[in-house]
């Protein structure tokens, strides 16, 4: 009877000879990985026993060949590998099947790393232990030996060695480990040390008074950080509502309410130093107001003038004078004089330096913000299409609740809809001919939109002019002012909608596409009316108000088209998307509700952030008034999605689009931003009646006069004129910040570069790996084939007499 062949590893067990004849121990993680290597070495000298030996493989082509005629030899019927009973035992003992496999794997692991700490921590090693305290690496993680140990003596090992770490490490071991909260919560009662150890570890001072109040405060702080955190997220409630968009229309409409969130922080960021620097200082110190201050009559709040002009909402309304107590000279344009003993405190250099350090912590926060989204948009070794993380790693096992589970399926099924119709949009070839019409179609629908954002800002320029040159703007006219906000804002939104028309032309085989293009057009558009106005506010209006505050009217003009624009954005929201889905449903079932226009909608967002970075210096509480209209403006925008809206028709995977959100809101907007208010400060005079430069011939003056008066305060202050004069007027530190500036970019394009080839090395090596494997189990396959054969082939020979025998016996 023939019987399969059995590969079991006789490792001799003499507990008398401890110090000759020790196992390795998991504590020895190469020895782990060296296993399968002794196997094949042992397995080599039993066959060279017999007269086989294994073949070399021969580097190149033809190793590559016999592996693969090996792989052919060995398929069987259903085109499946067929390997023996030893093959396959020893394929299931190897190191990579084992981890993960069984709880008692698991606890061996686990057991190894509380040795590595332990031996760390200068404890023993664990091969200065006894032999019986230890365990086998066969019986652990091999399992050859069908006499294994069970899992309690796993368990209890662990728990020793558990029991030697400290509390911190034994807890953060334990937290690691993948098993089940109830089997935490035993290894954690097990591993604690026994009553009377405790009492004995008291009495040396371990477990003392001191350490049972650090640890009770530890508690108490670490509930009262969880009791902030969920506090946290209560003040934040579109946290749930973001994850409710994403599940239901996908990651293109929810990178529009992730783009509004990052403005709110923004716009944050930038009002506090404003608050605490201008607005808060000139509020505790007000002026004497100059003459009488009109009363509240509710139009103020479209046309910004009135009574605000006497607030600390505006330019005008701040002191030129080092604030000591409130200044009780008239607006006239002469100096405010502090008394003695009064605060020492320079509102003409605070309200430079105070905006100008706003807008570089800003500019800092953009720039980071913007490499850490290229970081995670275009990570190095990042696949496109990741459907089988998305399908076994998506789920949150810690979900309990019912409409959790169901938003979460929903979050998986979008991921999945996304990835798949971007495979799809990559399988769909293009012919020449069509490519030629697309690209002649794409050629004259950019031409008509070119050609309406020109007219529109001949219209802008135009109307301009004439409000110029007819009437001057006076506080009695306040109907008058919002002619000019009003005509841009209709441009603004009409002129979307002829070019989301001119789009239906161009059937886009990508969506992503179709909106970076809408995106581009409104871009053009609004940029180039933003920069008709910057024209209009400082190279006409200051010529004709020199006996006016100009800065207040431009404060002011940026504020009617801020409130302007957010009118006719709820105006747009109600009749082009509630309006438009009566319609439809009334008119035909089929065409349903309108899809959400991100192009669009994220486009008015950046309009609106440069108007509130354009109106820092001239209204300082403008991005409050940001705040509050992005704040209302996202409940009204996902109101409107969740009841007028309905998901992408083809579902598309926005993987990238905040990545160009922020640069877009960085480059053409913040900018255009700083290059307005950079020549506003170095090269426009200031009005002589208002503000805190009222005095001086430009804004940029006062950090000369400041060093002035330090230069003449004494040789103890000096250097602070040194830093001012060679860093600040000099240009070669601007020189230098870009050339690191590049220097770093140039670096990070190297350190990338080098990384995706180290990965495309390592891709090839798990490959070779794999191949070596599959190499090494066909040969011992062979190996075994042949042995059977030739037992069998004995075993016949010795039960049947030879032939030539037979043949003389019957002679006889």
């Amino acid at each position: 009877m023939s019987r399969s062949l059995a590969f079991v590893l006789n490792v001799p067990e003499t507990p008398q000879d401890p110090e000759d004849s020790q196992e390795p121990s998991p504590y020895d993680e190469s020895e782990v990985h060296d296993s399968f290597h002794q196997l094949i070495q042992e397995q080599s000298r039993w066959v060279a026993e017999e007269g086989l030996e294994l073949q070399q493989r021969v580097p190149g082509a033809g190793a590559l060949g016999a592996s693969g005629s090996d792989r052919q030899a060995l398929l069987g019927p259903e085109g499946a590998p067929v390997y023996s009973t030893a093959t396959l035992h020893i394929l299931a003992s190897m190191p990579s099947r084992t981890i993960g496999r069984s709880r008692g794997a698991i606890l061996s692991q686990y057991y190894s790393r509380t040795v590595r700490l332990r031996r760390r921590a200068g404890r023993p090693q664990l091969r200065d232990v006894g032999r019986s305290a230890r365990p086998s690496l066969r019986l652990y993680d091999l399992e050859l030996d069908p006499a294994v140990l069970e899992e309690d003596e796993k368990r209890g090992l662990l728990v020793k060695e558990l029991q030697g770490l400290t509390v911190a490490q034994r807890d953060h071991m334990l937290r690691g480990m993948p098993l089940s909260l109830s089997e935490k919560r035993c290894l954690r009662e097990e591993s604690r040390p026994p009553r009377g150890k405790r009492r004995a570890w008291g009495h040396r001072g371990l477990l003392s008074c001191c350490s049972q109040l650090r640890d009770s405060c530890i508690l108490a702080s670490h509930n009262l950080g969880l009791a902030l955190l969920s506090g946290l997220q209560a003040l934040m409630p579109w946290h749930y509502a973001l994850k409710r968009i994403g599940g239901q229309f996908g990651s293109s409409v929810l990178s529009y309410f992730l783009f509004l969130k990052t403005l709110l922080a923004f716009n944050t960021l930038l009002l506090l130093p404003l608050l605490a620097f201008i607005v808060g200082v000139q509020a505790a110190f007000p002026p004497a107001p100059s003459g009488s201050v009109p009363a509240f009559r509710g139009l103020e709040l479209l046309t910004g003038g009135g009574r605000f002009t006497h607030t600390v909402m505006y330019y005008g309304y701040y002191s030129n004078a080092t604030l000591n107590q409130p200044c009780a000279s008239p607006r006239d344009g002469g100096q405010c004089t502090p008394e003695a003993g009064g605060l020492p405190y320079n509102m003409p250099l605070a309200y430079l330096f105070t905006v100008g350090v706003a807008f570089f912590i800003t500019c800092i926060t953009l720039v980071y913000s913007m490499s850490h989204s290229f970081g995670e948009s275009y990570r190095v070794g990042s696949t496109s299409g990741v459907h089988a993380i998305t399908v076994f790693c998506s789920w949150d096992y810690k979900v309990t609740q019912k409409w959790a589970t169901r938003l979460q399926h929903d979050n998986i099924r979008t991921q999945l809809k996304e990835l798949l119709a971007e495979g799809q949009l990559r399988q769909r070839p293009r012919r020449a001919c069509g490519r030629l019409r697309q690209a002649a179609v794409l050629g004259l629908v950019w031409l008509l939109c070119l050609g309406t954002t020109l007219a529109c800002a001949l219209a802008v320029y135009s109307f301009s002019e004439l409000v110029l040159q007819q009437s001057r703007v006076s506080a009695e006219r306040d109907g008058v002012l919002l002619a000019l906000p009003l005509v841009v804002c209709l441009l603004n939104l009409g002129a979307p909608y002829l070019f989301r028309v001119l789009a239906t032309l161009e059937r886009h085989d990508s969506p992503v596409l179709e909106v970076y293009v809408a995106i581009c057009r409104n871009l053009i558009l609004k940029m180039v009316i933003l920069g008709i106005l910057c024209y209009h506010w400082l190279g006409r209006r200051v010529g004709t108000l020199k006996d006016q505050c100009w800065e207040d009217f431009v404060g002011q003009e940026l504020y009617r088209l801020m409130v302007m624009d957010f009118i006719f954005t709820l105006l747009d929201t109600l009749l082009g998307e509630l309006v438009w889905r009566l319609i439809s449903e009334k008119r035909s079932q089929r065409k349903g509700k309108p899809e959400f226009d991100i192009a669009g909608n994220v486009l008015e967002l950046i309009y609106g952030q440069t108007l509130t970075w354009l109106g820092v210096l001239f209204s300082p509480l403008l991005p409050a008034m940001q705040i509050i209209k992005l704040l209302f403006l996202f409940y009204v925008k996902k109101t409107s999605l969740m009841a007028n809206c309905q998901a992408p028709r083809r579902p598309w995977k926005a993987s990238h689009m905040s990545t160009v959100f922020i640069s877009l809101l960085c480059f053409p907007s913040f900018l255009g931003a700083a290059i307005f208010l950079c020549y506003a400060i170095w090269q426009v005079k200031p009005s002589s009646i208002c503000g805190p430069f009222r005095t001086l011939d430009t804004m940029y003056e006062a950090g000369k006069v400041w060093v002035r008066h330090l230069e003449e305060a004494g040789p103890r202050v000096s250097w602070l004129s040194w830093i001012h004069r060679y860093l600040v007027e000099s240009a070669f530190p601007i020189y230098l910040a870009s050339a690191l500036l590049l220097a770093v970019i140039y670096l990070n394009i190297q350190v990338v570069k080098g990384q995706r080839k180290v990965i495309c090395l390592l891709k090839e090596q798990l490959s070779n790996e794999g191949e070596d494997k599959i190499f090494l189990i066909n040969k011992l396959q062979r190996i075994y084939e042949r042995k059977e054969r030739s037992r069998v082939g004995r075993t016949e020979e010795a039960v049947t007499p030879p032939a030539v025998f037979t043949d003389d016996w019957d002679a006889q």
